[in-house]
């Protein structure tokens, strides 16, 4: 099979009659959503459950068994040593991806030194940390099953002497302004798949661009629109229309595909927020309420941002000193709102967690 040979961008010849009854729709339902955001005072805290599971959903793309509870857990000290250990790391570098991002992006734009950067963030001590972390590949590699040859594969990228070239139009593209922003950002996540610049990990970085590419354009106030739970549940659909792309030039599939998925994925996230806004608003009387404490919101703020937690923790998030914290956090046990997973031991912390917003993360109902 030959090397594919990406499209020139900006594309020419697409459908727009077609493309266009579905973009307005996907324009509509992300602005309704970035208009909850913006209505947020703290979203890195109170949007946090939503990160996780994003990091959690695109790595289980890339074949990772984690859940968010798992995660949680692990970070609490829960986990047998050695357990799903590589897939969490995965998850918890993706996280800090996606967190170092957003700062890195208020002050310059998307690039290729940039990319590599996550790269070698995301592949830090897991598996593929001998796949030249940071470093765009210099040998033809192609994907298919298990040991197969490159005449058997089923895609076979770029030849990596032209890579550069092929890179270079695509940064030139993101720093550009495509007709439809939404258009745009289904081509600028399409053509870094095809290109497969890194010998590992290109899915997750792909899947990062995202939310940071239309956080750049000023489509979204914050870089929290994750789409890896519609790609995930629609994950043989997603790799058949990048392959229709290499295969037979199917662009305008893939678009539709690409709109759809923002179009769901954004009322489905409206749905998550709009819960996750209205339990942090209830949580902020009925805390009041128990506590009467002028630490009220720091306490609420530490278990919104970390739902499942060791009471040291807590007790450096939050600012509290010691002794008000473990009396705090024993009256929210006391009225139901912290569940004791794991009690005090000796020098060892007890675990608790606050399992209304986690069932809301996870989209069910938690057994502790």
């Amino acid at each position: 099979m030959k090397p594919y040979e990406p499209c020139e961008l900006p594309l020419k010849e697409l459908d727009y009659q077609r493309l266009f009854a579905v973009v307005g729709d996907a324009n509509a339902e992300l602005a309704r959503y970035d208009g909850l955001l913006q209505g947020i005072v703290n979203p890195s805290v109170m949007l946090s459950p939503l990160t996780n599971e994003e990091a959690v959903l695109s790595s289980k793309i890339e074949g990772t068994q984690a859940t968010v509870d798992e995660v949680l857990e692990h970070e609490a000290g829960l986990l047998k040593e050695g357990t799903k250990y590589e897939d969490i790391q995965e998850i918890i570098n993706y996280r800090k991806a996606l967190n170092s991002a957003q700062e890195y992006l208020d002050e310059r734009p998307i690039t290729l030194s940039f990319v590599r950067e996550l790269h070698k963030l995301l592949l830090d001590s897991v598996r593929g940390q001998d796949k030249t972390p940071g470093e765009f590949r210099k040998d033809q590699n192609w994907i298919g099953s298990a040991g197969c040859s490159i005449e058997q594969a089923s895609f076979v990228p770029p030849n990596p002497l032209q890579l550069n070239d092929h890179l270079e139009a695509w940064q030139n593209y993101l720093k550009g302004n495509d007709i439809d922003l939404l258009l745009q950002s289904a081509v600028v996540h399409a053509q870094f798949e095809l290109l497969h610049p890194f010998k590992d990990g290109n899915g997750r970085i792909g899947r990062i661009l995202i939310p940071l590419f239309l956080y750049q354009k000023k489509k979204l106030s914050k870089p929290m629109f994750y789409l890896s739970s519609y790609l995930e549940s629609h994950r043989n659909e997603y790799y058949a229309r990048l392959k229709a792309i290499s295969q037979s030039g199917d662009w305008n599939g893939w678009i539709v595909f690409f709109l759809e998925a923002i179009a769901d994925q954004a009322k489905s996230n409206s749905r998550k927020v709009t819960a996750i806004m209205n339990l942090y608003e209830d949580m902020k009387i009925r805390i009041q309420d128990i506590t009467h404490s002028r630490y009220s919101i720091n306490l609420l703020d530490a278990i919104f941002d970390k739902p499942l937690f060791r009471t040291t923790d807590f007790i450096v998030r939050s600012g509290i000193n010691k002794k008000t914290s473990m009396g705090l956090l024993r009256m929210l046990r006391d009225n139901d709102v912290l569940v004791t997973l794991s009690e005090a031991s000796g020098s060892k912390p007890a675990v608790l967690c606050f399992p209304e917003l986690l069932n809301i993360a996870e989209g069910r109902k938690v057994i502790w």
